[in-house]
């Protein structure tokens, strides 16, 4: 019988292991033996634990929205200002653990099966709509409503395609330039925006304190 009070520790570790093990792969032709023998656990402790590979790899993709959640709400924590908190989002979107070469391929790997499961792709929906949904919330205070709800989607679909660029590994971009690069574009839009916006002088001053 697993030790009492060890479920959460063991639990995590066979999230972290399945985490892992996915990224190496590149895909979710994981088995559970794999996944266990990475956390140091038996098969069996790890189905006692999940049931199946399939709640396991579920948990997996909720681990990965719940630490971007926290990223996300200690960096908004710190930002004042609607500008400041577009770039707090952008900042927490490639945070390093987010970034590292084994969590983009599992990422990738939930993208792929999320055109078979039907809860996986949920997840990822969730994911995208949380995304959007913070973006566009402080564009709102920064641009009309037609160009916050373009500049939204066009920064978030940046961040995922710079996430799919580091998948690629001779075409790798950094932290940095990817939080510079995706920064660059929601301050053109911005600019090309505020000139047709009575609300274009505050945008004006606020686009250099993110």
């Amino acid at each position: 019988m697993p030790k009492v009070g060890m479920e959460p520790v063991r639990r995590k570790a066979l999230v972290d292991a399945a985490l892992r093990v996915i990224g190496d792969h590149g895909s979710l032709s994981v088995t559970m033996s794999e996944i266990a023998r990475q956390a140091g656990v038996s098969p069996a402790l790890a189905h006692h634990y999940f049931g199946s590979k399939e709640q396991l790899l579920i948990e997996t993709v909720r681990s990965l929205l719940r630490q971007l959640r926290d990223d996300a709400v200690t960096a908004l924590r710190m930002a004042a200002t609607p500008r400041q908190k577009l770039s707090a989002i952008i900042r927490a979107s490639f945070h390093a653990d987010q970034f590292a070469t084994e969590t983009i391929a599992a990422w990738l790997a939930f993208y792929a099966e999320a055109q078979r499961s039907e809860e996986t792709r949920r997840f990822l929906v969730i994911y995208a709509r949380r995304l959007r949904s913070n973006l566009l919330a402080n564009l709102k205070a920064l641009c009309p409503p037609d160009a916050a709800e373009r500049i939204a989607e066009g920064a978030a679909a940046m961040i995922d395609g710079l996430y799919i660029r580091q998948s690629l590994k001779s075409a790798q971009i950094g932290i940095e330039a990817s939080i510079a690069l995706t920064e660059d574009y929601v301050n053109a839009l911005l600019a090309n925006a505020s000139a047709f916006s009575p609300r274009g002088d505050d945008v004006r001053r606020t686009d250099e304190t993110g």
